[in-house]
């Protein structure tokens, strides 16, 4: 049998962290090979390993039939393997053509020369689909334009082996087609895949084979198409998972949460990005606000969460106007807030776990005295989350929260959220990157605040959580809402239309 890819009993230690134990991994030519495991499992440190970011303890890499050591991430290049991270390598204030030949730029007499470069760059935009936009700076395009010029980066360097780490954790259902198409081209070409995934609908679509690891242990390596999704989920957690999600019989009481006429406008143009938009929330409902990525929806909750200034209408939170509140205020009166990038507005990632446990409520007589904080108050307060909410990190408390996987980085602010007993939880796309474990985990946890009487606001791209968590579906379209349906009387495909636009419910004008 031809490998391209042999990683033989890869063990990788971090302090007295066994990330990876006796893991090994074999990739055939002309495959796509699934990863699969829960976050935390060791599947990013694996790739890494063979990425050359991380050196193994113990453990060989056979590349083509040859041992190799892979020092750095030019070693990989070199041996013609490339890799689209969870996280992007990119450079914010470059522009696309700059970020794809970055480390590999044609220069003649100390001049750069883009020209070829720009040529070889919209070839292969063009022969895989990939359109770009070579001028436009990283921090001006969107998230799934931004993992185009990723895998660009790679075919550019003319890689025969790619790793897509969690390669959909960030895009929308109609991205995630293309992407499957993209990398079946690339396989049929000859190229190996290694796909880092949890949503087994996608490996069931893409992989041929799949390895799983659990708690950086090697479980198993199967045929995907004569393996069930629930066998490879078992072998994944080790336990059975139940993909229904159980919920009682909804008994809604007042409404909690308004938003009442509420506009606002876009920082680039006059164009509103919200617009005109009211609905309430009662206690006891999950009321889901659905649509596809960029139509609004993240403004909706920057407004909302104070994160952006609103241009005009309302907020009342138990009857109260809190429009003009500040955010700590907004905690106070009793909003939690899931952000949607758990980076940048949920966790400050040098600070470890047990600081970013009470970043929302250290100014609390239970966790300091005289101005200064109640170090061990705060540090069994973060070892009780830890414990109610599962997660899991190297060092515990003391872990710093960058070094942690992205699913237990998302337990970490829901258990901070939810302990602080809000009237409404705004979830911003909660379960975005996480395995099936901690997925069925976090939609437990939002169905207990509904049966609890709470109200939940959840927004979510994933059709899937879409219908079967929510008691409502509000959808939205180009910033306006065109629809309030009843998740048990429709189905995918009519939403699927509402969120295209080409339909509105009666209440929200003629059909488009």
């Amino acid at each position: 049998m031809e490998y391209v890819i042999e990683m033989n009993h890869i063990t990788k230690i971090f302090g007295n962290f066994k990330a990876l134990d006796d893991v090994t991994l074999k990739v055939r030519k002309g495959e796509v090979h699934a990863l699969l495991g829960e976050n935390g499992a060791g599947k990013s440190t694996l790739m890494s390993v063979l990425f050359g970011l991380y050196q193994a303890e113990k453990g060989e890499i056979i590349i083509n039939g040859k041992p190799e050591q892979i020092n750095n991430p030019n070693d990989a290049n070199n041996l013609n393997i490339g890799m689209v991270h969870q996280h992007f390598k990119l450079v914010h204030n470059f522009t696309v053509l700059e970020s794809i030949i970055l480390g590999r730029e044609t220069v003649k007499m100390g001049v750069l020369k883009k020209e070829d470069a720009r040529k070889k760059v919209m070839d292969l935009s063009e022969r895989y689909k990939l359109k770009i936009d070579p001028d436009a700076y990283i921090s001006d395009i969107t998230v799934g334009m931004q993992q185009r010029v990723e895998i660009l980066k790679m075919l550019y360097l003319d890689s025969d082996i790619l790793i897509f780490d969690e390669p959909t954790a960030v895009l929308t259902p109609q991205e995630i087609e293309e992407l499957m198409k993209i990398m079946k081209e690339l396989v049929s070409e000859g190229k190996s895949i290694i796909f880092i995934s949890h949503k087994l609908n996608e490996i069931k679509e893409a992989a041929d084979r799949c390895t799983i690891l659990r708690k950086g242990k090697w479980i198993g390596t199967v045929d995907v198409s004569t393996t069930t999704k629930e066998q490879m989920s078992e072998m994944m957690v080790g336990r059975k998972i139940n993909f229904n999600i159980e919920k009682k019989d909804i008994k809604t009481g007042e409404a909690v949460f308004e938003v009442k006429n509420l506009t606002i406008k876009s920082k680039n143009s006059k164009k509103n990005v919200v617009n005109d938009v009211s609905f309430e929330v009662r206690k006891g409902e999950i009321v889901c606000i659905a649509g596809i990525d960029g139509n609004g929806q993240s403004e909706l909750v920057y407004g909302i969460t104070g994160l952006m200034p609103i241009n005009e209408g309302k907020i009342i939170l138990n009857g109260k106007d809190i429009t003009k509140e500040s955010i700590r205020k907004k905690c106070i009166d009793g909003m939690a807030h899931i952000p949607e990038d758990r980076h940048k507005h949920g966790l400050i990632l040098d600070f470890d776990l047990q600081q970013n446990a009470v970043l929302q409520t250290y100014y609390e007589p239970r966790f300091h005295k005289s101005g200064f904080i109640k170090f061990n108050t705060v540090r069994e307060y973060a070892k009780k989350l830890i414990k109610q909410y599962d997660i899991r990190s190297p060092r515990d408390e003391d872990s710093i929260v960058r070094n942690m996987s992205g699913g237990n980085q998302q337990k970490l602010i829901i258990a901070r959220e939810l302990d602080r007993n809000p009237e409404i939880v705004l979830a911003v796309q909660p379960t975005r990157g996480l395995d099936v474990g901690a997925t069925e985990y976090i939609h437990k946890q939002l169905v207990a605040q509904r049966d609890e009487g709470k109200a939940v606001l959840l927004i979510s791209l994933e059709l899937d959580e879409v219908m079967n968590v929510s008691d409502r579906i509000l959808v939205i379209y180009e910033g306006e809402i065109v629809g309030d349906l009843n998740p048990k009387e429709i189905t995918v495909k009519e939403l699927g239309l509402y969120m295209a636009g080409s339909k509105r419910g009666a209440k929200y004008g003629k059909k488009a």
